[in-house]
């Protein structure tokens, strides 16, 4: 069992800065990838940025250039930094943890860009 406590979401105006965390506790030994993905409504969810615990990132096309993942091993965490926040930015954004037996989910915090 893995649980993520995710936090950082919000209501920002175009232009603007969030950050986004996940923090990992539990059967955690076996994690290997962390990311961040997104749904709008009426969309499917699709990958924003992962990166591999030993530093390997991958963004999605929309979003290179403005976030930025990063991944603190000590304290089982990913960090998504949101620059330049732009309205198709807003989205339900989750957390994923990759183990080698199974996949977690967090629950989910709400990102609205918006004048």
């Amino acid at each position: 069992q893995v649980q993520l406590v995710e936090s950082g979401g919000g209501s920002v105006q175009p232009g603007g800065s969030l950050r986004l965390s996940c923090a990992a506790s539990g059967s955690i030994f076996s994690i290997y990838e962390m990311g961040w993905y997104r749904q709008a409504p009426g969309k499917q969810r699709e990958l924003v940025a992962s990166m591999t615990t030993w530093g390997e990132p991958h963004y999605a096309d929309s979003v290179k250039g403005r976030f930025t993942i990063s991944i603190d091993n000590t304290k089982h965490t990913v960090l998504l930094q949101m620059n330049s926040l732009e309205p198709e930015d807003t989205a339900v954004y989750y957390c994923k943890v990759d183990l080698t037996q199974f996949e977690a989910w967090g629950q989910g915090t709400l990102v609205t860009v918006e004048e």
